[in-house]
């Protein structure tokens, strides 16, 4: 806990953008998603591979995810290649592994 206290619209700004990471999150689909891509740059098709999911839901879930402004996308001729944008989803991704992932 920060030493500071924080003023109460600043504590409502945080808690807005923290339920909105969260909400985002607790899709299992799109939590599989960042978890793969915390380890780097993947294209649609590799990510399609790597997780199982098929085409027209990994497509859903990444437009919500770059709606969110949490991956960065790059095109490469024919293909996009998604990264991790969010060091916020970054230390939640890191938490979650240490908890679940990693026993």
């Amino acid at each position: 806990m920060p030493a500071t206290k924080l003023d109460i619209d600043d504590m409502q700004s945080a808690a807005a953008e923290a339920c909105r990471l969260m909400k985002v999150l607790s899709n299992p689909d799109r939590l599989m998603l960042l978890c793969q891509l915390s380890q780097g740059e993947h294209n649609v098709g590799e990510l399609e591979a790597a997780l199982g999911i098929t085409q027209p839901t990994l497509s859903q879930q990444l437009t919500v995810l770059r709606d969110e402004g949490l991956v960065l996308t790059r095109r490469e001729g024919k293909h996009v290649f998604y990264s991790l944008d969010s060091p916020p989803a970054q230390a939640v991704i890191r938490t979650v592994y240490q908890q679940f992932c990693s026993r």
